[in-house]
């Protein structure tokens, strides 16, 4: 071989390298050996050693280990190991055969061409075994090796045949050849068992290795076959084909879901991010000393620093939570960007192949049809690559969107676990919920879209330099037209941002209003006050709407813009590309190609803006997280716990406070070991404070606080959570069947676990809905009691019980001989009755301790406490006996005459009066035993009762405990009557409006295109500029009409979208607040707020938008195929299998992701219930020290969100690499159809090609934009569902107008033969109750917990309606009028004090109809008029949510001015004493005797005093009125069962 090898490659092999008219001028295209032998097998060569370090990363992040060897992986080893075999095998045949003795020269190809192929072998071989320990199952760039090495071998595969049949030519032809023909035929022979091995390597790799052995979590029946599925698999998501088929068979269920990916579980995600915000926590110091961080809670190995640092610590700012997201979860996020850069590039490469085509076309003759065909082929192989890749860029960014809302949510979480309480007040439960629930949710929204920041420039900017080559410099002039735009919808974006900001304020505001307006919703009926707050709501809804439509226009604005961007750039373009230069023509090639980058641009430059908007709420949401991360926490270090300390509990010159004024100043108080401590004083006087002080809850501004050993702690207002009363009881502890017991005897819960329906596993409602106070209160005096701690702070834990059940609960758990005997107790309180069994005294006046001692000390000093006992006897509250103790004792200390005299007065006081709640049973029953002390009574009372309802529970299964009705979550498809319902809101006139104007809009737009080709084919256009300007002013003008028909319907959809808003959440409200009180008894509050919040949102902002787009994208689908069709008309045969296609797809996506979206909605509530419950008992949580249990409850609880969330996210990918596909064939057979159906119109085939290249997008958009309208439409049809349930009765009726205005006038009750029931399918509680209440009569009502004692007020209320029989109120049947009449015409002061966030004034007069006068009269009747005095805005005093920050006495008492304001003839005392110490009790007690003296007062008694002066007293037991008198009547008839009550009570 002497010919002149020029080139180094060609030297290199010794043959030409490449050849041109070989391989591209032919009608038969070949390669050349040389070039077959080293770029087609070097470049996959290349690939892997390139990619190789990401095999190396799986390797390392591998959480499994140890696959057993399998038939699979001994398989790949040893194929591999044969073509490792022969590849040396080469090498030595060709060091034998070649080269020295021998005549054929050996080239450096024949060397180093098995030594590349075989270091690469090895390197693949080596990861064989690598791979099996490390547990990674499949991998893809081994498998993007052999597909590469395999497809780059076929054209040898022709080659070598070609050459081998040749050669037998030449052996046939029988002349005596001198040719050797060994080194080819060994050629031949080692590349085909070469190619054959690569292929078999192949189809091996498209399989996935077997299960590790070693799994870091356990690896469950239900995996997710993700794990397990090999990288073909992965790559077109064919693993989730199960799940789609499930789903479109029938709904999806819960149990059909697959487990989560450990990876993305937050036990994986969690220590990661904490690692990095700790460093960047710690970084914010500035004194780099601190080695101790401030704040941490352990959660296994989680540890969060406190941001907020000590009181000194210098900071140099707030720690972000950005810089831990960018270095928690950066590597993924990059890797996806590497991704987007690739498709990046295919995206322009297919002007490029597009402007082939056309020159294709145009010189049809000349040109061989191979080459059409493989454009046709590159164009579709580009298109796929750019499917698969980006199919995985967007499941890796929605990982990374998933793992950022992971650890949002948990860092959130467990920083509410111990914000202080200066933070608590300056936002909202309902504020710090939003953070998780919004603010969460937009990083994961946002991440999706991130790259676009660096990507889309990059697009511009290839775009313009691709555009210049076809346009030169006119392209500047396109770009100036875009480039003006920018800043305009700059303007547009920042003012929509004000609005969303200002949007996002209201929004807080109204579902902050409505949490409260649903919570106190009782209280809101019995007052008829719904309709002020329901103005207050829209008040701020009406502000929202405003801005609302301002944003509206706007996005109708920005839309507008830039659907027009578009146009306006290319006739720009072209209008300055023909007039600077009398030579420049517009042919096919450059109208086409410059259209179709035209059309690349107006993505990146669409996204842009949104992606802008979009930075910018998230920033929005960054400031809010950063905001409430960064903020203060509590303490740990201010309660020590120095156990060399003598006492158990103390604090020394304490001074404390709430984070404003001082609160407590000089507290010394010390807590012997074993010793019951009590706390009294006046309403106010900080006992409540004191408990906070021990538990570090305030701000400790000097002094020691010690406590030793494990806490417990009752609040003063009882915490519930939303589960079994067993489960609030063990609160996380084992259960013991024997202590168990013990506790709920002892705190007297016996009675009331029988009376639920499923006993002890009965479901507590949220907040303790569904139990009574004093129950709730005993039942976290049981939580304390069960805790089974060493120290105990009990806040006051017997003013919400009777006085019996209190004595009980003193005597068996707290006082000296009960269950917590030896532990060491504090314990708050207002009775005066225990005091005399108490170690030691403190008595608090004014936020400071005035005096301490024992009782007899105290009594001695004739100081505060004296005067507390004094005060305290004239109220005569107190039974006989426990006076006669406090007697005894007082007597006992000496010298006191002016205190025993007071005792002797009041034992006379309670000789005549003495009835008490818990032991008002049946006459019966009291006959069973005659006196005989109480304590005893109360146990025969509980063993009787238990017997009984033991054999009754064993009948009523656990079924009936259920309170709260799971969320229903609607299966199947979304009913046609949601969509009718929405476009009637919209308005119909306006829905038909935005449908014509967008088919005129695309009709215009393909006008303008086909006008293009006319043009770009008209040949004579280059000699005549008349026929050019015309052809250019027609462009013009139907660039015009679409910019006309883009703006109206832009502009209909705005104002329809603002219609239905304001329609759909006016019916909401309007309905909600008319909804009948058991439904909300039944729903939990959080749902229904959703329907306030999440619902209600997702109408005013997610539809809209997602209308406009489905909108576009319909139209353009269609304009698409128009078009192809047009110009290929043999197309329209392929459009209906590829339809059939799309349609099964969408169809199997559809069902399945509704499905999934829902069940993931479903899921996501409970993680902001248990949110807010555990904000709300925070106090408690810490106490106990049980933080972590709930950081883990919270943490499963957001892990079952994901596992509904991830196949939701898999399910998006899985049907857009389908549909792409799609997509891709119609680009495929447009093409084809264009090359070989013999088109001769170059303009018309740049035309249908550059249409159909948009199409993927389009298509994939219309599915995601339909089933988006479907999953979201859901909150339509939950809100219309709200607004069709069930309605109370009507607020008004027409006939109440004639009823005189102050009617009742003289305030007869009657009942005749009245029944009620709760709901339907319970028991009756009233059961036939008759009785007659003259006006002004005062009746008091007793009787046992659940015997119907409320009942019988919520009747006369109508909260619940009236099973049979009737109430008249001055003869007139109460059913017969509307609620409103009815209950503004009644008083009642209700049990639970409730008041709501906003003035003073607002919570005792909302209507404001009221003048100044009257309601400070009413303030001085109730005793707030010197507090409000005190007050800098007086009546005008902020109240925060709930009323915090009243005392409970103090809300009482806003109760009782409400009613004073009130003043109707008849008034409902509903248990009011139980709260309240007995000051205020005392206090309204005489307000109400005095002022209600004309009144009709219906009372639920409680105490002595408050009925035995009344006119009758109505016994209920078991819904029935066993008795009914005046009370000198039933007390001298010896057979009553009020008699032997008060017999019981030693009254006679």
């Amino acid at each position: 071989m002497a010919e002149d090898t020029s080139s180094p490659m060609d030297r290199f092999c010794g043959s030409t390298f490449w050849n041109a008219t070989q391989t591209w001028w032919t009608n038969d295209p070949d390669f050349t050996p040389c070039f077959e032998q080293t770029a087609l097998v070097w470049t996959p060569c290349a690939f892997y050693w390139v990619f190789v370090i990401f095999d190396f990363y799986y390797l390392k992040a591998s959480l499994d280990r140890n696959i057993p060897w399998n038939k699979l992986n001994v398989t790949k080893a040893l194929v591999n190991l044969g073509l490792l075999v022969i590849t040396a095998l080469d090498l030595i045949m060709a060091l034998i055969k070649k080269g020295g003795d021998s005549e054929l020269p050996l080239y450096d190809l024949d060397v180093w061409g098995p030594i590349i192929k075989f270091a690469t072998f090895l390197l693949v071989f080596i990861f064989i075994p690598l791979n099996r320990k490390y547990g990674v199952q499949t991998t893809g760039c081994q498998f993007i090796f052999w597909f590469l090495l395999t497809v780059l071998s076929i054209p040898r595969c022709r080659t070598e045949v070609r050459l081998e049949s040749e050669r037998q030519k030449i052996l046939d032809s029988q002349q005596p050849s001198e040719q050797d023909f060994s080194w080819e035929e060994y050629q031949f022979v080692s590349f085909f068992i070469f190619f054959t091995f690569t292929s078999i390597m192949l189809i091996l790799n498209c399989f996935a290795d077997g299960l590790p052995r070693q799994t870091k979590y356990q690896r469950g029946e239900n995996e997710i076959p993700e794990l397990s599925a090999s990288f073909l698999s992965r790559i077109t998501y064919q693993w989730f084909d199960k799940m789609a088929l499930k789903g479109y068979r029938n709904p999806l269920e819960e149990k059909d879901l697959w487990d989560l990916r450990p990876q993305d579980s937050c036990s994986e995600v969690m220590p990661i991010f904490a690692h990095h915000w700790n460093q960047n926590v710690r970084k914010n110091y500035k004194n780099k000393a601190r080695v101790e961080p401030k704040a941490q809670f352990s959660n296994g190995n989680v540890t969060f620093e406190n941001p907020h640092g000590e009181k000194n610590g210098r900071k140099k700012g707030m720690a972000s939570i950005m810089p831990p997201i960018y270095k928690s979860f950066g590597g993924v996020f990059l890797f996806g960007a590497l991704m987007k850069l690739f498709t990046d590039t295919l995206t322009f490469a297919q002007p490029q192949v597009l402007s082939l085509i056309i020159s294709f076309v145009e010189a049809k003759e000349a040109e061989p049809e191979w080459k059409g065909i493989m454009y046709s082929v590159l164009l579709f192989v580009l298109a796929a690559a750019q499917t698969f890749i980006l199919g995985q860029y967007f499941h890796r960014m929605f990982i990374v969107g998933l793992r950022i809302r992971t650890a949002l949510i948990n860092a959130i979480y467990r920083k509410a676990l111990r914000i202080s309480n200066s933070t608590k007040k300056e936002s909202t439960v309902g504020e710090i919920v939003n953070l998780m629930a919004v603010d969460a949710q937009r990083f994961m929204e946002l991440t999706t879209y991130l790259n676009m920041i660096w990507s889309a420039p990059l697009q511009i900017g290839l775009a313009l330099y691709f555009l210049w080559q076809q346009l030169g410099p006119s392209v500047l002039a396109g770009l100036a037209v875009m480039i003006i735009l920018i800043p305009v919808n700059g303007v547009i974006a920042s003012r929509i941002k004000t609005y969303q900001i200002r949007q996002m304020k209201y929004k807080d505001e109204r579902v902050k209003l409505m949490n409260e307006v649903l919570s106190g919703i009782k209280v809101l009926k019995l007052y008829a006050w719904e309709p002020s707050f329901e103005k207050q709501v829209l008040d701020i809804r009406d502000k929202e709407i405003a801005t609302l439509r301002s944003t509206a226009y706007l996005n109708a604005g920005t839309s507008f813009l830039w659907s027009c961007a578009p146009f306006l750039v290319s006739l720009v373009t072209f209008a300055t590309y023909v007039l600077i230069d009398e030579n420049n023509v517009l042919d096919a090639t450059k109208t086409f190609v410059s259209l179709s980058l035209f059309n690349i641009l107006r993505f990146p430059l669409t996204m842009l803006p949104m992606l802008i908007t979009n930075l910018v709420q998230t920033q929005v949401s960054v400031n809010r997280i950063n905001k409430f991360l960064n903020s203060e926490e509590l303490d740990p270090n201010s309660v020590l716990h120095d156990s060399s300390k003598p006492h158990p509990m103390s604090i020394e010159n304490g001074e404390f406070s709430w984070g404003d004024e001082i609160t407590l100043r000089n507290i010394n108080i010390e807590v012997k070991k074993s010793s019951l401590v009590a706390l009294v004083g006046t309403v106010g006087s900080g006992k409540s404070s004191v408990v906070q002080a021990f538990l570090g809850e305030m701000e400790k501004l000097a002094g020691v606080v010690n406590t030793v050993g494990k806490l417990a702690y009752v609040p003063q207002q009882a915490w519930i959570q939303n589960a079994t009363v067993r489960d609030n009881i063990l609160f996380g502890q084992t259960y013991d069947r024997k202590r168990y017991n013990k506790v709920i005897d002892a705190c007297a819960l016996r009675a009331d676990i029988d009376i639920l329906s499923a006993g002890d596993l009965t479901e507590i409602g949220e907040k303790g809905i569904n139990l009574s106070g004093g129950q709730k209160q005993r039942i976290s005096l049981a939580r304390a009691v069960y805790s089974d701690a060493d120290l105990y702070l009990l806040d006051d834990p017997l003013s919400a019980v009777d006085a019996h059940v209190g004595k009980h609960i003193f005597e068996e758990v707290i006082g000296p001989k009960g269950i917590l005997a030896r532990k060491s107790r504090v314990l708050v309180t207002h009775g005066v009755t225990f005091l005399p069994q108490v170690d030691s005294i403190y008595v608090l006046k004014m936020g400071e301790i005035s005096e301490s001692g024992t009782f007899d000390q105290l009594v001695k000093n004739k100081g505060a406490f004296a005067d507390f006992i004094i005060q305290h006897l004239q109220e005569g509250n107190e039974e006989e006996e426990e006076l006669n103790q406090i007697k005894r004792q007082i007597s006992s200390t000496g010298d006191v005459p002016e205190l025993l005299g007071t005792v002797e007065k009041a034992i006379k006081l309670a000789r005549t009066e003495s009835l008490s709640d818990s032991i008002s049973v049946t006459s019966a029953d009291s006959l069973m035993g005659g006196g005989g002390s109480l304590r005893r009574r109360a146990k025969r009372q509980d063993s009787h009762d238990s017997v009984a309802s033991a054999a009754s529970l064993k009948k009523k299964q656990e079924v009936e405990g259920k309170l709260i009705e799971t969320e229903k979550s609607q299966t199947g498809g979304v009913e046609f009557a949601v969509y009718k319902h929405y476009i009637k809101s919209v308005g119909i006139f306006l829905s038909v409006a935005t449908l014509v104007l967008n088919f005129v809009f695309q009709a215009f737009q393909i006008g303008s295109n086909l006008w293009l080709t006319k043009w770009a084919n008209d040949e004579k256009v280059a000699n005549d500029t008349g026929l050019r300007d015309m052809y250019l002013g027609v462009y013009g003008a139907f660039g015009f009409g679409q910019v006309l028909s883009k703006y109206l319907s832009g502009l209909a959809l705005a104002i329809g979208g603002l219609h239905c808003s304001m329609n759909v959440f006016n019916k909401l409200l309007n309905t909600g607040l008319k909804w009948p009180m058991e439904l909300f008894d039944t729903t939990p509050l959080g749902r229904i707020l959703s329907r306030y919040s999440k619902d209600v949102d997702t109408v005013d902002s997610v539809l809209p938008a997602i209308t406009v787009q489905l909108l576009n994208t319909c139209f353009g689908v269609l304009a698409t195929i128009v078009v192809i069709s047009l110009s290929t008309p043999i197309f329209l045969a392929v459009i209906v299998p590829i339809a059939f296609l799309y349609y099964f797809a969408q169809r199997f996506y559809v069902a399945t992701s509704r499905q999934l979206m829902r069940l993931e909605s479903v899921s996501r509530s409970p993680i902001y219930s248990h949110f807010s419950e555990t904000v709300t008992g925070a106090s408690t949580i810490r106490a106990y020290n049980v933080g972590d249990r709930f950081i883990e409850e919270s943490d499963a609880k957001v892990d079952k969100n994901q596992v509904c969330k991830y196949p939701s996210v898999i399910a998006n990918r899985w049907l857009a690499i389908r549909l792409e596909m799609v997509g891709n064939l119609i680009i495929l057979f447009a093409s084809l159809f264009a090359v070989l159906g013999g088109q001769t119109n170059p303009g018309l085939v740049g035309l249908s090609v550059s249409y159909a290249l948009q199409v993927t997008q389009t298509l994939n958009w219309l599915v995601r934009m339909s089933s988006d309208i479907e999953t979201n439409i859901v909150s339509v049809e939950r809100i219309k569902e709200y607004g069709e349930t069930k309605q109370e009765a009507p607020w008004e009726l027409e006939q109440d107008k004639n009823k005189p205005k102050n009617w009742p006038q003289e305030g007869r009750v009657e009942f005749q033969n009245f029944q009620v029931r709760y709901r339907e399918g319970l028991d009756l509680v009233l059961r036939g109750v008759s009785f007659n209440i003259q006006g002004g009569e005062k009746v008091g009502i007793v009787g046992r917990t659940g015997a119907g004692k409320s009942s019988l007020t919520l009747a006369l209320f109508r909260i619940i309606e009236a099973a049979g029989g009737r109430i008249s109120i001055d003869g007139v049947d109460i059913a017969s009028m509307g609620l409103h009449m009815l209950r503004s015409r009644l008083t009642i002061i209700p049990q639970d004090p409730v008041l709501f966030s906003g003035s003073l004034r607002i919570n005792l007069d909302p209507f404001e109809i009221k003048t100044d006068d009257e309601i400070w009269k009413a303030l001085e009747l109730s005793h707030l008029k010197s507090f409000v005095k005190s007050l800098a805005a007086g009546l005008n005093h902020e109240i925060s949510e709930g009323g915090e920050n009243l005392s409970v006495g103090q809300r009482q008492l806003v109760c009782l001015a409400r009613a004073l304001l009130r003043k109707t003839k008849v008034l409902v005392l509903d248990e009011a004493t139980a709260a309240v110490d007995l000051e205020t009790d005392d206090l309204i007690q005489k307000t109400i005797r005095t002022e209600f003296k004309e009144c009709t007062v219906l009372t639920i008694a409680h105490r002595l005093n408050t009925i035995l002066d009344s006119d009758k007293v109505i016994v209920l037991d078991k819904g029935q009125i066993t008795e009914f008198a005046s009370p000198t009547e039933l007390l001298d008839n010896p057979k009553s069962a009020f008699y032997s009550m008060a017999k019981d009570a030693n009254l006679v």
